[in-house]
């Protein structure tokens, strides 16, 4: 499943990425609601565990107001941010857009749920565009 969120957003700080459009569909095993900011990844399936791969790429900026400070997003999975994940910008001034990304692993038990969202790690509101999250079932 491939999302996406072209526009502008604002993304307090411990908040997630909304994302507005699906690209490709998931599968039983990935399921996610328009608007949403959660990707629901399950384990089905024969095996004991089932594994994803993650990765998103976004521009980030600080929002207008903001001190100039590092911006810090992440992949969450139930709520707990995976340090793997965690990509740090540091923009020269306000609004200036840099680009983020990172890849990710994710085992899911057989028969659990965990849940996935993109979010602002750090202590200040970020901008965000063009953000694209890809979530692949590879095992």
């Amino acid at each position: 499943m491939e999302l996406f969120a072209n526009d502008t957003q604002t993304i307090e700080a411990n908040n997630a990425v909304p994302f507005t459009t699906a690209l490709s569909s998931g599968s039983q095993s990935i399921l996610w609601r328009a608007g949403s900011s959660i990707i629901t990844l399950r384990g089905i399936g024969p095996q004991l565990r089932s594994r994803f791969r993650v990765s998103y790429h976004a521009n980030v900026a600080l929002s207008t107001g903001a001190t100039v400070a590092p911006i810090e997003v992440a992949i969450r999975v139930s709520g707990e941010a995976l340090a793997p994940s965690r990509a740090v910008s540091t923009p020269a001034a306000v609004e200036d857009f840099n680009s983020v990304g990172a890849t990710t692993l994710i085992d899911v038990p057989a028969g659990c749920c965990v849940q996935v969202s993109l979010a602002n790690i750090g202590t200040s509101s970020i901008d965000t565009e063009n953000v694209d999250l890809i979530v692949e079932r590879v095992a």
